[in-house]
């Protein structure tokens, strides 16, 4: 009997679509690489390395591959909200709706919440013995930062059924319509100063970028696995980019595709119009490279590996930042001298602190995998349980979205203090986000969980 992940691997479909777990890895592992690369330490603080040498700035327009994710994230979820529908019994489309979401968010909450106990269980001790200053200050502000990704990733999750309805109403003009409001959106912001409107691009943006999974997942993006027809992502390749250089070059846009400390502008929070032109053109250049990986793909051993990344990939996330800046304090306990950032001596000791924080980043997911493991495939409930199932879903979901977004942004440093964060207009702490995502959590489960005839 072979490993479980060479038994999963020899199980693939046929019909399965590899190129998309590939690309759900490779672009998790361009921002924990990304992270690890950007980070610039020193005994008094964590700096940013393209704020050091802002000529490597353009390397962000290779590295900043979130939307690359988002956009396999639209393609999954159409397929796995459709599958559900197609077995749904009668009158049980409300159901459906719980079902769905239990089923995506299930995978995402558990290693999250774990996560988020033990760093809240740490820092909340490391706090009551008067410690919390230095680098471990800092560690406690930064380790949930990542969050705000899986918060966003819960919003696309829940908006997935209607917008799929549009799709498959109006298919690229869903796309533009979103589109155009992020554009809209940086008329109001730049030309008309409106306040607070910047924050709907936080929306529009990305679930622009979710929209374009829903195309693929339709083959409407002109690349299929029989008949590859390029011009339509080169197309997308072609016009965002030029679409991003000219905002960037003429517009109010920075140049840099990640948050920079300092800016008064910035690309990614709330995200911006030449964001989304970036987000484009990846997508295009990714389906351009789809027929190369498939063949790839179709080796055993290529396969395998993916297969067996895509099964911790999340839980290599939530804790790559830890295993980073635990690399560094481990030097600073040492007294291992830290070079001045972006100095020769900075550079020739890169390659081994890399190589530190994968080993100690693959400690920790060997002692949090398990939470990453798929349960049961998702079905809806035998008998429809009535109305009520899907707003108590959503309400979850809600809930869900809030805390995590909270909880990126306060981080767990001065919790004895109280200390909050404003998300939008509204203060929020670091327990108050922890109990809105626990309870949202536990509403969508219940809402969720298949049952049976009474």
């Amino acid at each position: 009997m072979g490993s479980p992940v060479r038994v999963l691997a020899e199980a693939t479909p046929a019909t399965r679509d590899r190129y998309v777990d590939l690309l759900r890895v490779a672009s998790l592992a361009a921002v924990v690489l990304g992270h690890w690369l950007m980070a610039a330490v020193t005994p008094d603080g964590v700096g940013n390395l393209l704020a050091v040498v802002p000529a490597l700035q353009p390397l962000t327009w290779l590295l900043q591959v979130m939307p690359v994710f988002f956009f396999v994230g639209g393609f999954a979820h159409a397929l796995s909200y459709r599958s559900l529908l197609r077995k749904r019994p009668e009158g049980s489309t409300d159901s459906v709706y719980a079902a769905f979401l239990r089923a995506r968010l299930q995978r995402l909450l558990r290693p999250t919440m774990v996560f988020v106990l033990v760093w809240g269980a740490a820092a909340l001790l490391i706090q009551l013995l008067g410690g919390g200053g230095g680098l471990t200050g800092v560690t406690l502000r930064l380790v949930t930062q990542p969050l705000w990704f899986i918060g966003i990733y819960l919003a696309m999750v829940a908006f997935t059924p209607p917008l799929l309805r549009l799709h498959e109403r109006y298919g690229w003009g869903a796309f533009a319509g979103l589109a155009g409001a992020a554009a809209a959106v940086d008329v109001l912001r730049f030309a008309a100063g409106v306040p607070y409107v910047d924050f709907l691009n936080f929306a529009f943006v990305w679930l622009a970028v979710h929209q374009l999974g829903f195309l693929r997942a339709d083959g409407r993006l002109g690349v299929g696995p029989a008949l590859p027809d390029l011009r339509r992502p080169a197309l997308l390749a072609g016009g965002g980019l030029v679409g991003a250089v000219a905002l960037v070059a003429f517009g109010p846009y920075p140049l840099s595709m990640v948050g920079m400390p300092g800016e008064k502008v910035s690309n990614m929070a709330p995200p911006t119009l030449a964001l989304l032109c970036h987000g484009l053109w990846l997508v295009g250049a990714v389906e351009l490279l789809r027929a190369p990986a498939a063949r790839l793909l179709a080796r055993p051993r290529a396969w395998r590996t993916v297969v067996a990344a895509n099964g911790v990939a999340m839980t290599a996330f939530l804790w790559h930042l830890t295993a980073m800046l635990g690399v560094y304090g481990a030097m600073l306990a040492l007294d291992v001298p830290l070079p001045e950032p972006a100095t020769a001596a900075w550079w020739a000791q890169t390659p081994l602190r890399l190589a530190v924080a994968a080993a100690l980043t693959a400690v920790l997911v060997a002692a949090f995998r398990t939470f990453e493991r798929p349960t049961a495939p998702a079905t809806p409930p035998a008998t429809a349980p009535g109305t009520g199932s899907a707003p108590l879903a959503a309400l979850g979901a809600t809930l869900c979205l809030l805390g995590v977004l909270g909880l990126s942004m306060v981080g767990f440093a001065g919790l004895l203090e109280g200390r909050t964060a404003l998300l939008i207009a509204v203060p929020v702490s670091a327990p108050a986000a922890v109990a809105a995502t626990l309870c949202g959590w536990l509403l969508v489960e219940r809402a969720g969980r298949a049952r049976g005839a009474r």
